[in-house]
């Protein structure tokens, strides 16, 4: 299409010249052109021409996201609702041609009908966003005093906004956690007696307090608030022990989301040119050991050229004092993880199945059921039992995420941007205490045969139920280096 003509609405046609006749005629039509010609100079116009031009502009493909952006579907809104009011008006304006007409017609002079107080009412809207938020508005009229005394006024024009949200109760028995994995019971007979004495826990009750905490904050901007699919991500987060065995068990249930970090140049030594020059992928993950070769870890390169790239920008004399003091606290950064890749290596989550656990939780103490970087877990989808380690740490407002490994085994259109599991039928058993003095390279089998070991102490598998065997897609490196973990 064309530039757009900020005469031109969507939707309204094109404005006809009036025919010669009486001046109420010509008055019916000027409505339309009036408001057509002044629409674009007022604060609603420009909103709305901002609206119709999002709307006629070809769409960008950009990759699926999990927040929807609630700002454009106001906008697009708000162009619906000024079509809607033009077209109201142009029928109005016909309306009164096709009365003055017949009047004409009669010989009866116009009379325009009396009005003596404003007719302005209060009224709203609700409209339910693709993020799934219902959105309420009320635009509510009340009488005022003079237009000069109002415009000074601060309180004569303004607008609330409330966000009402219901933060959820935790599920304790075993037909609430069957309610959303059947096969829970059958898969792992052992929970129904654990969870008789079972306790919600605490960081079940922060995670929505950080969740509502993020909210508060970004309410002022709605395209960054959390979409209600996020916000109700948990089922619940229990504290179990097992009676005869005392085994402590940390059972949460969510859906399951994406990671793609992490690099190890000893198992895998090239890595495509889009993430080696990628600013978003991360090379490190929680979980990290001591380098075994000299092969160098391919990350490396890129963060060099980054590091080239800011001192390039610094010697730029246009270059912004602000500008600069970002650019040398970057490259402090980029530094010290070039250091910490040159000696260490870290899980990759397109070839390690792990989880990963939101970082207050790894990090805390006082806890003895809160998860800690590398303890074993165990992954219940459907019918199966995937055997995993914590391998890195999340935001505080959120759980139920994995390695794209994992994603990809319980759902093969996975992606880095398309989660595998959107419903909360995930269940992350994890063994709090379980982990490794000494960390090093995955071992899948021993990572099997240690979480077999552990779902023996909580009652054991149901008949026929196996733990799920993973392949090593990546070759064993030949050792010509070693190292004591740091």
């Amino acid at each position: 299409m064309s530039d757009l003509d900020p005469n031109q609405i969507d939707g309204v046609n094109p404005r006809q010249a009036p025919k010669r006749g009486f001046p109420w005629i010509r008055a019916s039509f000027f409505v339309i052109v009036l408001a057509g010609v002044s629409l674009p100079f007022t604060p609603q116009g420009k909103e709305l021409l901002r609206g119709v031009k999002r709307f006629l502009k070809p769409a960008p493909v950009v990759q699926k996201v999990d927040e929807e952006d609630i700002m454009r579907q106001a906008e697009a809104r708000i162009r619906e609702k000024y079509e809607q009011e033009l077209a109201d008006l142009r029928k109005s304006a016909e309306d009164a041609r096709k009365q003055a007409e017949a009047a004409k017609k009669a010989g009866e002079p116009e009379v325009l009908p009396p009005i003596s107080a404003h007719t302005a009412k209060t009224g709203g809207d609700v409209t339910k966003l693709r993020s799934g938020i219902p959105f309420k508005t009320e635009v509510k009229v009340e009488k005022g005093g003079l237009a000069s005394k109002e415009r000074k006024d601060g309180e004569s024009y303004v607008a609330e906004y409330t966000l009402s949200v219901k933060v959820p109760e935790a599920s304790k028995t075993l037909d609430e956690l069957q309610k959303v994995n059947p096969d829970l019971g059958t898969l792992l007979p052992g929970l129904e007696s654990m969870l008789e004495k079972a306790e919600v826990s605490r960081w079940f009750f922060q995670l929505y307090e950080n969740k509502t905490k993020r909210l508060k904050r970004d309410s002022t901007n709605l395209s960054e608030l959390l979409s209600k699919h996020n916000f109700y991500d948990c089922e619940t987060i229990l504290n179990m022990r097992h009676p005869q065995t005392n085994r402590r068990v940390f059972l949460l249930q969510a859906e399951m989301d994406v990671v793609t970090d992490g690099s190890d140049g000893d198992r895998l030594a090239t890595m495509p040119d889009k993430i080696i020059n990628s600013t978003y992928y991360q090379p490190f993950t929680s979980y990290g050991w001591s380098k075994k070769t000299k092969t160098p870890n391919p990350m490396v390169a890129g963060w060099e050229k980054r590091i080239g790239n800011a001192n390039r920008e610094l010697a730029d004399s246009g270059t912004t004092a602000e500008r600069k003091a970002w650019l040398k606290d970057r490259i402090k950064y980029l530094k010290r993880g070039i250091e910490d890749m040159k000696y260490r290596s870290f899980l990759i989550a397109e070839y390690d199945p792990f989880i990963v656990i939101p970082v207050n939780l790894l990090t805390a103490s006082g806890d003895v059921y809160a998860p800690k970087v590398g303890d074993y877990a165990v992954v219940v989808h459907e019918k199966k039992l995937y055997p995993a380690i914590v391998g890195d740490g999340g935001p505080t407002f959120k759980v139920g995420e994995a390695s794209l490994r994992m994603a990809k085994q319980l759902n093969s259109r996975a992606t880095s941007y398309s989660r595998p599991v959107s419903d909360l039928t995930v269940t992350y058993v994890v063994f709090p205490g379980s982990r490794e003095k000494k960390k090093g390279p995955p071992d899948y089998e021993k990572w099997r045969i240690k979480c077999g070991e552990l779902l023996g102490e909580i009652g054991g598998v149901g008949e026929g139920v196996e733990l799920f065997r993973w392949d090593d897609l990546l070759p064993k490196p030949e050792i010509q280096e070693e190292g004591e973990e740091e």
